[in-house]
This record gives structure tokens, sequence and C-alpha cells, in this order.
């Protein structure tokens, strides 16, 4: 370092600490080219930094942050879903012992929810509760028993579906042939009632499938109101996701029938998860588009609108629409879970059983978690994809934004403190700005209307630094600090002090920025 520069440095140190009013803008400016020097280190002392706050910030963390990078980067590898049409499915030649007693997996759902809600003691006003906001139509399809007049709530076309629940264990011919009830006890039982509920269950969820495959998939009518992308992106691999589960009932069946007192499920469950995983991760994952896709077509595609009532109104629907069938697959591996969960809660600690209940339970949960991580990356695209139009670059090199593992940390306005210099005076002023913090870039712009002027960016962590000052000290304004870019895109290092709007939003960036100086 020149002599020259440390004289600098040395006086600035000095000002600092003898300053105990307003900075002047001259003194701001030797603040600014002091954190601007490129040889610039780590040296423990000098005043204009408060280093007591470091140990009292909060580290960075974005929860499941790491696990996410690593699926944006190997989903980014991984083959694209085939078109469903052009994808051989394995063909099944099972046909299940319960699927056409056991109602519609939506009927399903909801006959849960209503015995669930019967459970707690408060059920009137909780029912009032939920049902118009969370469970729209729950009590016109379901056989609700009000219990006053007031409580009662008619459908709007006054029909009422009433939903005959699958089919209980103790009520098969074989566990009465057997007289299993009378020799065992009453856990023994609900265990079993527990179990065969995984098997219901999952034969009405495979008719459900079946009404989204053969009906509302294979409808040439509808396929001819959708161009190929549209037909894919709307049903996506829903014919895999059937045969899985498809070859997943057969073999809870083919157990049943082995003995009809069942000592393990979870083994079955466990067998199937690699084949749940690479069916259901990337359904799962693409409903998002789905979705945005349906509401599109309702909105700008007459003949999709005209087709779908009309399969909608077929008997086979029993009055669901098509995007009740199209949510089947989420809706079920979560429930998939709980049942595991009720199974492990009634068997015993000592039960040979408990090995498989227990990893069969772990892989569904890692396989929800995968599905909701799925979501979350969709969303962080969809936001790079949206944000990176708003950018405008100008003289600058250009970043490409969306990029494999790349996510908004946080964002927001603060305001640079300049220094303006005329003929004989200087003064100072603040200048609105906008950072973009990604989990590998910073990027410093300035908004125009709706788009963003991009100043300078930087890598981050490496060559991004937020250094704290005794503001009142130096008599900056509260909540102001230096952030340093150590190498910008003008090939050299720059400072700024930038100041929040208020100590909230300087404790969100300090709690983001300072992660550099862990």
């Amino acid at each position: 370092m020149s002599s020259k520069m440390k004289l600098l440095k040395m006086k600035t140190m000095a000002q600092f600490d003898s300053m105990h009013e307003g900075c002047s803008s001259d003194k701001i400016a030797e603040l600014i080219a002091y954190f601007e020097d490129p040889l610039l280190g780590e040296k423990p002392g000098h005043d204009p930094v408060d280093r007591s706050k470091d140990d009292k910030v909060p580290k960075f963390s974005v929860p499941g942050h790491e696990r996410l990078s690593s699926l944006l980067t190997d989903q980014e590898t991984t083959e694209e879903p085939q078109d469903p049409e052009e994808e051989e499915v394995a063909i099944v030649s099972f046909k299940s012992k319960y699927i056409h007693i056991c109602p519609l997996y939506q009927d399903y759902c909801l006959q849960n929810v209503k015995e669930d809600l019967q459970r707690l003691n408060n059920k009137r006003s909780l029912t009032e509760l939920i049902a118009p906001q969370y469970l729209q139509g729950l009590q016109s399809r379901l056989n609700f028993q009000p219990s006053s007049p007031e409580q009662t709530l008619p459908p709007p076309d006054g029909h009422v579906i009433r939903v005959s629940p699958c089919m209980l264990w103790q009520d098969l011919e074989e566990v009465k042939a057997a007289g299993l009830l009378s020799l065992l006890t009453p856990g023994q039982v609900r265990l079993q009632e527990c179990m065969f509920e995984l098997i219901g269950s999952e034969a009405s969820y495979l008719r459900s499938l079946g009404v989204a495959v053969d009906h509302f998939c294979a409808s040439k009518a509808l396929q001819h109101t959708l161009s190929r992308l549209e037909h894919h992106t709307l049903f996506s691999n829903i014919r895999h996701v059937k045969a899985a589960s498809e070859k997943f009932l057969m073999d809870l069946e083919i157990r049943l029938g082995e003995s009809v007192f069942m000592s393990q499920l979870g083994d079955i469950v466990l067998d199937h998860c690699p084949s749940f995983r690479t069916r259901y991760v990337p359904y799962v994952t693409n409903m998002m588009y789905q979705e945005a896709l349906v509401k599109h077509l309702l909105q700008h595609n007459p003949d999709f609108v005209g087709t779908l009532k009309q399969l909608e109104d077929d008997p086979v629907c029993q009055r669901q629409n098509l995007k009740s069938f199209l949510v089947l697959p989420f809706q079920r591996i979560t429930r998939i879970k709980l049942i595991l969960q009720s199974i492990l809660k009634l068997t015993e600690e000592k039960s040979e059983s408990l090995f498989y209940l227990e990893k069969a339970k772990e892989a569904i949960h890692e396989i929800v978690k995968e599905c909701d991580e799925g979501i979350q990356k969709m969303k962080f695209i969809e936001q790079l994809v949206a944000l990176e139009m708003l950018l405008d670059f100008g003289q600058l090199k250009a970043v490409p934004l969306v990029v494999s593992g790349r996510f908004l940390v946080h964002d927001g306005p603060l305001n640079q403190l300049t220094v303006e210099s005329s003929y004989q005076t200087t003064r100072t002023s603040l200048t609105s700005i906008h950072l973009h913090l990604f989990n590998d870039l910073l990027i410093i712009s300035s908004k125009r209307e709706q788009h963003f002027l991009v100043k300078d960016h930087a890598e981050f962590p490496s060559h991004v630094h937020m250094v704290l000052l005794k503001t009142e000290a130096v008599g900056l304004p509260p909540n102001s600090f230096v952030l340093r870019l150590s190498r910008g895109q003008s090939g050299r290092p720059t400072a700024m002090i930038l100041v929040a709007h208020s100590r909230s939003d300087m404790e969100q960036w300090m709690k983001v920025l300072l992660h550099s100086l862990q």
C-alpha cells in the first residue's frame, strides 16, 4: 500500500474518532474512498466499522435451501416426461374385488372429513366454520343431519348425494366365516380396520383415476380442442400414476387373499415407493402449470369449455368436475402417509411389522417432501423468468437470471447516500435504489416504472460485503451501512453508503448480507 494511501486512512480514522456532529459531504466522500481501496483487507480495530453486532446477527438460512439446490441441479439432468400418448404404459391384467363397491375418491375424502368432524365436541360451530371456506359443498355432498332447523343448509339444486363408505374389514364375508371378531381384542380389530382402509381407499382412488384417464384424458372430443402440448400439460403422466396404483392395489389384495388377518402391509408400501417417486413427483411438480392452463382454457377456449361441460355432466363423474380428478395424486400420496401413521400407533412396540412400517412411512414422507420441493422449484423458476423480463442491463454485461440452483433470497428498496459537487460547494442527497439478492448473485438497480435499470452486479457472497458503521459517531442517518463490492462490473472495488427505510428493514438486510462475513 502506498504511503499516501496509508496517510489518507490514518487521517480518515482520526476524523472518525473526533466526529460528534453531522457528517459533511467531504467526509462522506472520504468514507466511501476508504472502502473502495482495492487493498482494503480485514483489519481488526478500524473504528468506522461496528463489529460489536456481528455475533448478534442471525445467520442466513432458508429452510431446506441446501436440499432444494440439490434438487434443482439433479432434476435439470433428468429426462422430461414424454407425451403420455408416446410413452408405453404397462398393462396390468387385474380386476379389483372392491373397486366397484367403493365411492369415488373425492366422496371417500369427504366422508373421512365428516367422520373427523363428528368426533369433535364442538362439531356444530366447527362445521359451520370450515364448510363455507375450505370444504365447499361438504354439507351438500354428505348426508349431513342438522341438529336444529336453523342449521339446515340445503344444496343449491336440492340434490343430496348419499355417500356409501368403503366396506369395513369386519363386514368381509371371510372375517365373518372365520369368526375372527370373537377371537380378537378391540385393539386388534382397530388395527385390521386401519390396514384395510389402505386397501379400500386405494380401490376408491383407482376408481377415480379410471374416470380421469378413461373418460377425460382419452376423450377424442377433448383432445380436438387442445394442442398436443396443452393436452400433455393438462394430464401430465396421469396414466402412469394409474398404472402404479393398479400394481399397488393388486399386491395389497393378494396379501389380503393370503390371510384375511393381515400381519403386515408396510413391506408392500416400501416395495412400491420407488415407483411412486418416479410417478408422483413429476405429476405434482407439474400441477402449478396444470392449474394455470385450466384457468386459461376456461377463459379463452370456448370449444374446450363446451366439451368439458358435456364430459362433466356424464353420470360416471357423479357431479365431480375435472379439477377434482386432477388433484387426486397429491391428495393420495399425503393420505397414504396419514394411514401409515395410524397403523403405526396401533401396532405393538415389539411387533415384527414395525421395522417395515417405519421404513415405509419414512419413504412416503420423503416422496411428499420431494413433491413439495418440486412445487417450490417451479415457483422459483417462475419468479426468475418474470423478473428477468423486468431487468434492463443497458451497457452492462447482462447476466442470465434463470440458472439451475438460483433463487431469490431477498429484495427491496433502499436509499443511497451520495455526494454532489458543484463549482464551490458539495452537498449530500439520497437516491432510491433497489437490491435483488439471490443465493449466488447481487443486482443493484434503480426502478423505472415497472422495470429495473441495472447499475451493477456481483457474485454473492464472495464479492459482496456489508460493513456496519457507528452511525452516531460519524453523523450518518440511522440504519446506515456500507455495501462494498470487491469486484463489480466496473472492474474495480466500489462502495456505497445505503440507508434502510426502517430498523426492521435494516435487520433483514443484516440477516441476509452478513452471511458473507460468517
